[in-house]
């Protein structure tokens, strides 16, 4: 669960799809997880290790919601009698009488994305272990259920976390799968467990506590249960769990960077740092120092999984990068000298011997990773990096990234800024990306000058929430863990089989959902905390589901 349109304004599955369609600034941070491919595109038409087209194994099904479940609350006014397709995949292969309804909520990407785990990973694996019926469900507003009307602010009234919650319910008390129709799979006919990761793992939790006697039990992984407006912990992750002289090296380059852009405002230095970063048409010194901050922000997209479609080892290069005592890119050696007396400039001068190569690699890395691509791309340094451009007028349906943004806005906030690191720290992204530069996009995309209402989200139980029959799952090394029941400040849970509170070792983002063929495993993948947390939610959803025969009188 990723920076909203260039700001550091973390989406749970980053807004790189927005940059690339709206030519947004590169910096965006991809969350958990690869963004929506467009349609016909990315997973849809991507080969298994069954050789089989997900796209045709599963096809695509629709059911009528109302796009106002709450006519009865005024924020939603004026209200709507409309309906619109919400879509939705299934595979029945394992199923047998009894089994549950498995809906994997889709969250804020595309449910295309989300097919793979029909076949492999959690879904599959709890479908087959209890002889379920597994069902990839859209969010509104993603993919291609979107009411048909434009995407003004107005028009976006309806997509909240309640409206989504009542999705959900809808349903599972409406349902008919197409081949199934002699039999009534609906709730509570059946027991629906809901899953999701991430956005969408907040959103299992939440539905299992609104819509109790509708889903039986829930699996949230790395559910982000408590909506925070100025997310600055998003960082937290890297600089605890990451190797040391990574996030010292980054501590001390950013600090660099912000005493030069800070402290010698106006001055020539700024345009010379700007430079030595082969950056120096960047006009605004937020910007460019938001533009710095990609390698960091990549922990995110590492997995255990070795599909390249699922993680990455960005991450690990950049740290590579950015620690190494040897000079890595011989085109920023001219830059030595100038380097130096920034870096002397800066306060650093008395650690010229070791951060000069470091900050020489640090300036290669981004002339690689952003300078470079922004003139492949031949577009001025403004147009690729900048916060500010003209995109935020457009809102027709094709400008189908403003609906993370607009979520992200109005209710779950999560505005990443290295300004709210406390004094006493050292930040790893600059101070100047602050809550009025990662809030550009609420006020220029949707006139939202006030802070994200996260009381809206936070009622339903934040960091606190817990239920019976609900399972919260996160990773030790997840940059969300600090929106999520097992942040490092709250106390430790005991785990039952009613109400498991697990966390992965090592783990990052929903390390859980992934999974391997039979034919792709090896002795060292899946690794051993994946099997063994897999292993548990076999159990306890087993065990939930004996609950649910003792309880219709059924043993």
């Amino acid at each position: 669960m990723a920076s909203i349109l260039g700001v550091v304004v973390v989406g749970l599955l980053g807004l790189a799809q927005a940059a690339a369609a709206h030519r947004m600034p590169l910096t965006l941070m991809d969350l958990p997880e690869t963004p929506s491919a467009p349609e016909g595109e990315g997973n849809r038409g991507r080969i298994t290790a069954q050789k089989v087209d997900l796209a045709v194994l599963y096809p695509t099904r629709t059911i009528a919601v109302p796009l106002d479940h709450f006519h009865n609350d005024s924020i939603y006014e004026p209200h709507s009698d409309d309906t619109f397709d919400l879509r939705f995949w299934f595979d029945a292969s394992h199923y047998k009488a009894g089994g549950p309804v498995i809906v994997l909520q889709g969250g804020e990407t595309s449910g295309i994305d989300r097919l793979p785990f029909l076949q492999k990973g959690i879904l599959a694996i709890l479908a087959e272990a209890t002889g379920g019926l597994g069902v990839v469900l859209e969010h509104r507003y993603y993919g291609r259920s979107f009411p048909p009307t434009d995407l003004s602010t107005e028009s976006l009234r309806f997509l909240s976390t309640d409206q989504a919650l009542a999705d959900m319910a809808y349903f599972a008390k409406n349902i008919v799968f197409d081949g199934l129709e002699h039999l009534n799979l609906t709730a509570p006919n059946v027991p629906y467990i809901a899953y999701g990761g991430s956005y969408a793992g907040a959103l299992a939790a939440f539905v299992r506590k609104v819509y109790p006697d509708i889903y039986w039990g829930a699996i949230s992984s790395s559910g982000v249960t408590e909506a925070i407006y100025e997310y600055w912990e998003y960082f937290e992750a890297a600089r605890l769990f990451a190797p040391q002289d990574c996030v010292v090296a980054t501590q001390k380059l950013t600090h660099i960077v912000d005493n030069i852009l800070t402290n010698k405002a106006g001055s020539e230095y700024v345009q010379r740092l700007k430079a030595a970063f082969g950056l120096p048409n960047i006009t605004r010194s937020d910007d460019f120092a938001n533009a710095l901050n990609r390698g960091i922000s990549t922990l995110q997209d590492t997995n255990w999984d070795p599909d390249p479609d699922v993680g990455s080892d960005l991450f690990s290069q950049y740290c590579n990068n950015i620690s190494s005592n040897a000079l890595l890119y011989p085109s920023s050696d001219p830059f030595k000298a100038e380097v130096q007396e920034l870096i002397a400039v800066a306060g650093y001068g008395a650690e010229l011997d070791t951060i000069t190569t470091q900050l020489l690699n640090y300036i290669g890395y981004i002339d690689v990773t952003a300078a470079k691509p922004c003139a492949k791309r031949g577009q001025s340094q403004d147009a690729c990096f900048s916060a500010f451009g003209p995109w935020y007028d457009r809102d027709d349906r094709s400008q189908t990234w403003r609906s993370w943004p607009y979520q992200v806005c109005t209710e779950w906030g999560y505005l990443t800024t290295g300004s709210g690191v406390p004094a006493t720290q050292l930040p790893l992204i600059s101070r100047l990306v602050d809550l009025n530069y990662s809030s550009v996009t609420c006020q220029l995309a949707f006139n939202i000058t006030a802070p994200s209402n996260v009381d809206a989200v936070n009622r339903h139980g934040g960091f606190d929430i817990s239920y019976s029959r609900l399972a919260i799952i996160d990773g030790e090394k997840d940059p969300w863990r600090q929106a999520t029941p097992h942040a490092i400040h709250l106390p430790e849970r005991e785990s039952t089989t009613s109400e498991p509170f697990l966390l992965i070792k090592d783990g990052v983002h929903h390390w859980d959902e992934n999974g391997l063929f039979p034919n792709e495993t090896t002795a060292e993948l899946p690794p051993p905390p994946i099997i063994e947390v897999q292993k548990a939610e076999v159990e306890f959803v087993n065990a939930w589901m004996e609950e649910w025969k003792r309880s219709r009188g059924r043993e």
